[in-house]
């Protein structure tokens, strides 16, 4: 009886390594919309830059406990130069992010956002010589005509609002590009956490002087207690995609989890279905699955580039 037991644990399926890279990655892209609702509940009370501020500051709490769980995996200088380029650029995706939530729903925002591979595919030649072939190109021009049927620039009741997940996409596919170069000498935990303390403390500065010249109004510290409760949810939620997500990198290929990035939306449009009675119009659905398409054909190319190239010149994991 021992004996069959024994070689029925011995015939237990184990989860490889990217099976779970792929679980950790499915679960980050569904914890981030939560962080998202709580961002887009505070702007109906809270300017969209102090819910940012407050979000990164929260983020960098909540990370500290995993810096001292986690310290075995920090690898390389948290804080240099690049790492702070990648705080500034975290910085621009975020507020612009946050802005768009407080006057669209969040799964419009997350539809054209999801333009940033496209960006990303755009930028790699020039910033990384990474040049891709005809049909990529091909297939990013159609993405940005799917992320136009979302904006609708003119017609679309937003305004000029609806650009603002654009930039913040070209935003976070640049900041892509910075920690591509930063991960060479560093962990992606050490790049996640350094990011964040530039970016909270950058945060703290841009509030600071916008109060100074009359550009923004603070609310009072005095507050519902609610409010400092989803603050402390927007970096918790934030905190824990991070950390799932640099352990998906640290177990998985980046094209095998690419895909994975368009759980977002379905989080996205759950999120604001639920909480806010929201969901987007037909025109956004035609303009989310050309993008959606047009990015999950860029991956398959990718895929099959990676397949012809030796393992050993990738620097293989």
């Amino acid at each position: 009886m021992s004996q069959a037991l024994i070689l029925n644990r011995a015939a237990a399926p184990v989860l490889s390594t990217t099976n779970i890279g792929m679980i950790f990655m499915a679960f980050a892209m569904l914890l981030l919309p939560v962080g998202d609702t709580f961002a887009k509940i505070l702007t109906d009370v809270i300017g969209p830059v102090e819910v940012t501020m407050w979000r990164l500051l929260a983020q960098g709490l909540c990370l500290l406990p995993v810096v001292v769980l986690l310290r075995r995996q920090l690898r390389g200088a948290m804080f240099s130069p690049v790492v702070a380029l990648s705080g500034l650029l975290v910085m621009i995706t975020l507020t612009s992010l946050v802005t768009a939530f407080s006057v669209m729903p969040i799964a419009t925002a997350i539809a054209i956002f999801f333009a940033e591979p496209l960006i990303l595919t755009l930028l790699a030649g020039p910033l990384l010589g990474e040049v891709a072939g005809p049909r990529r190109y091909a297939a990013v021009s159609v993405g940005l005509v799917g992320a136009l049927i979302v904006i609708r620039p003119g017609f679309s009741e937003f305004g000029l609002a609806t650009l603002l997940p654009l930039v913040a996409a070209t935003a976070y596919a640049l900041n892509m590009i910075v920690l591509r170069r930063a991960c060479a000498t560093r962990s992606g935990l050490t790049v996640q956490c350094g990011a964040t303390v530039y970016a909270a403390i950058g945060m703290v500065v841009v509030v600071g002087v916008l109060y100074a010249a009359g550009g923004i109004e603070l609310a009072p510290l005095m507050r519902p207690a609610w409010t400092w409760g989803a603050f402390l949810g927007c970096g918790a939620f934030a905190a824990a995609s991070f950390v799932l997500i640099a352990e998906a990198f640290r177990h998985a290929e980046a094209t095998t989890l690419a895909p994975f990035q368009y759980l977002e939306i379905v989080g996205a449009t759950a999120a604001g279905f639920f909480v806010f009675s929201e969901f987007p119009d037909g025109l956004t659905w035609l303009g989310v699955a050309i993008i959606l398409g047009s990015g999950a054909y860029i991956v398959h190319r990718e895929r099959q580039q990676d397949a012809c190239v030796p393992r050993r010149r990738r620097g293989g994991r």
